[in-house]
This record gives structure tokens, sequence and C-alpha cells, in this order.
């Protein structure tokens, strides 16, 4: 009998290259490649890994963000707000209305859930 109910994921053998819409270099020359690995039926809740090189982006968000970090360090910084620094096992939330940079200070790996608006 195949569970419907749970996908567990496995390795990421296909990643998406290229930056993010609202994602711009502005120091370095990061990299990313993204995995999306489930969507729901709805299209509102994607989920997979994202992978990133060091350098600097800012970001601007318009969706929800879970991130769970494998691996990497960054250092967040909202526009005009407090830098948080993030590595290997933290876990957070990106509010949909975040402007800022990550500056990734080591290559990247993270799980993330995405609520689409």
């Amino acid at each position: 009998m195949t569970n419907k109910t749970i996908l567990k994921f496995g390795p990421v053998e296909h990643a998406e290259a290229g930056d993010l819409p609202g994602w711009i270099a502005v120091e370095g020359q990061p990299t990313m490649q993204t995995a999306v690995q489930h969507t729901t039926a709805d299209g509102k809740v994607m989920s997979g890994m994202w992978r990133a090189s060091p350098g600097t982006y800012h970001a601007t968000y318009t969706d929800y963000e879970f991130v769970h970090m494998i691996a990497g360090r960054i250092i967040i910084t909202p526009d005009g707000g407090t830098p948080v620094e993030v590595g290997p096992g933290d876990a957070f939330v990106v509010e949909a209305d975040f402007k800022g940079t990550w500056k990734i200070i080591e290559p990247v790996t993270k799980h993330f859930v995405v609520r689409v608006a």
C-alpha cells in the first residue's frame, strides 16, 4: 500500500539554476539553485531545497517562508534593521513583506516551505 499523505524527500538530483524573482546580487557573484520537491494540489504551498554560493543578495519577499538550515552560514539584515546570523540546524521564518540582504558567508543548503500569497 502506498502512503499518499506522507512524502519523504530524497536526494536532489535536478535543481534549477538562476536567481529567484526579487533577488538581486549586490556583492560578489553568488549563485543559487532551487529544487521544488513538493507543491500542494492547490498550488499555495511548496517545499524543497535551496543552495547558494557566497556573496550578497538584496531580496524582496512577497511570500511567507519557513527555513531549516542544513549547511552554511548567512547574515540576514532587514532594510534598516538588525542583522541576524543563521547556520546549520537553525530554523527561522521570513515574513512576506521582508526586504533586505542575505550575505552568504559559507555555501548554503536549506530546506524551505513557502506559502504563496
